[in-house]
């Protein structure tokens, strides 16, 4: 099967399909909308060939359906019927279990995407467990709010790096993962990998858009 994988971010929309050898990136935005979304990617991959599209959101769903509009970009993702738009089968999984689970070797996997926010996920076999890990108090505030973009350009690398290692180990110590994966583009910061941990791509992603169309997953 040909996918089409769509990795929705607040900055970027990145659309990668089977065969093809390179990603295209499309601008996104506080406004984007679905609306906007739809004739974008039409025209950009236009001259791919692909007969199903994975949807990676960055915000909750259940599922298979947006759960809420994301806090970064426009209004009008909940609900929004991509099936009905791209006129074939679409599957939409929270961005972060997406690449948890392109992520996936074996045994049971926490992902933990350091970026704008905190984005968590697990997988074990066929199980892929969204998390919303990073709303969990923390300190005065939440993880997010101290490991999150924000948080590194306030208090500095020295003392975020301090702070995501302590995020780390709590959620070893919480969630007992046989492995954890480190995705989001602020871990190429951390130069050391704590035990047990490794650094993910966000290459990882589109790998996991793939593996969705491969069989079926508990979600």
């Amino acid at each position: 099967m040909n996918v089409l994988v769509i990795d929705i971010g607040g900055s970027n929309i990145k659309l990668l399909a089977t065969g093809q050898p390179e990603r295209i990136k499309i601008p996104s935005g506080s406004d984007f909308t679905p609306n906007d979304l739809i004739p974008l990617v039409k025209d950009a991959t236009k001259e791919w060939a692909y007969e199903a599209i994975s949807i990676g959101f960055p915000g909750v769903v259940k599922h298979g359906e947006i759960a809420a509009d994301p806090v970064n970009m426009g209004k009008g993702w909940m609900g929004f019927d991509f099936q009905k738009a791209f006129g074939i089968p679409v599957r939409i999984i929270n961005d972060a279990a997406m690449q948890a689970l392109g992520s996936y070797e074996g045994g049971k996997l926490l992902f933990m995407g350091f970026g704008t926010g905190l984005g968590t996920a697990m997988v074990f076999e066929d199980l892929i467990l969204p998390l919303e890990g990073g709303h969990l108090p923390f300190k005065q505030g939440t993880f997010e709010t101290h490991v999150g973009n924000a948080a590194m350009k306030k208090v500095g690398k020295k003392k975020w790096k301090e702070l995501v290692y302590q995020t780390i180990e709590h959620f070893r110590h919480c969630f007992q993962p046989d492995e954890i994966v480190l995705g989001g583009g602020n871990s190429k910061y951390l130069e050391e990998i704590p035990e047990k941990c490794r650094l993910g791509s966000n290459k990882n992603a589109f790998t996991g858009g793939f593996r969705l169309w491969e069989r079926e997953f508990k979600i």
